[in-house]
């Protein structure tokens, strides 16, 4: 059992949200995980922010995870071997809660399948906005409701998800006519020139910009 962390409290969430769980992790774990079901994940958080005893009003992070990808489509990098837990899923999308009132915090977990829609939480929290717009440009996941789902680190003319476990990671990506940031993508055709090089068409009063040059070595 996790220390410091009542367990009539997880008892109480189980007992008054048992519709809405799939599975309670509270061994080996930090804080309590709560599996919850993605139709009931609106309803699960609100009821929680504000039931007295409970009050997890505080979300301090959401994320997600790739969970089980696809085995056959990820390159052999010399990481290790990657192995899936199964079900029918591919994602985890992850909310951090904490409890300003009894300063404890537990873990909503939601197991989400390729291309399927998450429910936005932008309507309990406005701070959701942007984690939302983080988790959808790096993994691909949509959320249904938000008020401005598009890219929020990545030029919105990037192709896929880099922290999608099958994302081709030693390819790059370049933005003809970008300039500056904007500029840098995946176009395994981009122009090649090595640091030293670089240095050298700088020295000779050329400089080539970043929108012009892709270091791929």
């Amino acid at each position: 059992m996790i220390m410091d962390f009542p367990k009539e409290k997880i008892d109480r969430i189980k007992a008054r949200y048992g519709e809405a769980i799939e599975e309670v992790v509270s061994e080996k774990t930090d804080v309590p995980i709560f599996f919850v079901r993605k139709e009931k994940i609106v309803e699960f958080l609100t009821s929680l922010r504000t039931e007295e005893g409970l009050e997890y009003s505080f979300l301090s992070d959401l994320t997600a995870y790739d969970d089980n990808p696809p085995l056959n489509k990820i390159s052999d990098y010399g990481l290790g071997t990657l192995k899936n837990p199964g079900g029918a899923h591919r994602f985890v999308v992850v909310y951090q809660m904490f409890s300003l009132q009894s300063h404890d915090r537990i873990r909503i977990k939601v197991r989400v399948k390729e291309d399927e829609e998450m429910p936005s939480v932008t309507g309990i929290w406005k701070a959701a906005n942007w984690l939302e717009r983080e988790v959808y440009d790096m993994y691909g996941i949509p959320f249904s409701g938000h008020p401005n789902l598009r890219r929020i680190l990545l030029d919105e003319r990037w192709v896929g998800h880099p922290q999608r476990k099958d994302y081709p990671i030693k390819r790059y990506q370049r933005f003809e006519g970008a300039s500056g940031a904007d500029s840098f993508g995946l176009a395994p055709t981009a122009e090649r020139i090595t640091r030293h090089e670089l240095r050298k068409e700088r020295t000779l009063g050329s400089p080539k910009s970043p929108a012009d040059v892709l270091e791929t070595e």
